[in-house]
């Protein structure tokens, strides 16, 4: 079963954070994905009271580490590593199974040179959740939108072989603003998918994180996270949706609109529940 949810709370909800469960579910969604992208500030008693009423609500949470994380920069392992402490921690309280990663900026470096830094900071990290109690965790690395980053497809697939706690988050809207709008439609979508499969094992695939939402670019690739309401971005979600559909999917898919994101995910789930099932 496909899950849908946002990622964080869009511009129609003026509630607390610890109270969406309620507001997804009447959305009809089921996902929920926790932004620390500028530093986990949520603390232990609100962490959990969010828990419950997620699991009174049938919201699988998920969350997103910092943004200021770069998995390449050798001179700020110890810092990436407490911050991938902190945010495993937040996800125990949560009861969150999955933690998303950006994998950063080469700054610089051969890309060769940044990959081995980031598999350091990687298999560090594994170590620390193990050591804190949190053996279970998934981190999931993402596909990243600037073509002077780390995070095409095959770099997050190298990763994630470094250990089972560790999946894609296939950004299909990085995907389509790094390749400045080539990367569209049924074909390039299933190469992915089929991609993930032989590399991972079928069934690993399947459960893979999933992101999405349009995305405007410039030269150097993402520029803009835009809602569906607006004109210029890409990728299109219907072929995508008929994809993971066909090929049996278990993702949790998680719309990062700008602003519009609890609206324009129960629109996904519609389209991929009417068109697809």
């Amino acid at each position: 079963m496909i899950r849908f949810g946002p990622a964080g709370c869009d511009e129609s909800y003026i509630g607390k954070v610890t109270d969406i469960p309620a507001y997804l579910a009447e959305n009809g969604l089921d996902a929920f994905e926790v932004q620390c992208g500028h530093g986990v500030r949520m603390g232990e008693a609100a962490a959990k009271t969010l828990r419950r009423n997620a699991e009174e609500h049938g919201i699988a949470l998920s969350v997103h580490s910092p943004y200021f994380i770069s998995l390449s920069n050798p001179e700020r392992l110890v810092a990436n590593i407490e911050y991938l402490r902190q945010t495993t921690r937040l996800a125990g309280w949560l009861g969150a199974e999955r933690i998303v990663v950006h994998m950063g900026a080469a700054r610089g470096l051969p890309r060769r040179e940044g990959m081995e830094a980031s598999a350091r900071t990687v298999l560090a990290a594994l170590d620390t959740a193990k050591a804190e109690g949190w053996p279970n965790v998934l981190f999931c690395l993402e596909t990243m939108g600037k073509v002077n980053q780390l995070g095409t497809v095959d770099e997050v697939l190298e990763l994630c072989g470094l250990g089972e706690n560790l999946l894609p988050c296939i950004d299909f809207g990085h995907l389509y603003a790094r390749s400045l709008g080539v990367f569209e439609g049924r074909d390039a979508f299933a190469s992915v998918l089929i991609n993930l499969e032989s590399v991972l094992g079928t069934e690993r695939a399947k459960n893979c994180h999933i992101h999405f939402s349009h995305i405007a670019y410039g030269r150097g690739g993402e520029s803009k996270h835009q809602t569906f309401a607006d004109e210029g971005g890409g990728p299109d979600w219907t072929p995508l949706a008929r994809l993971l559909a066909e090929r049996g999917y278990r993702s949790t898919v998680i719309c990062e609109s700008g602003g519009t994101q609890t609206r324009d995910a129960a629109e996904m789930k519609r389209i991929y529940r009417e068109g697809c099932l």
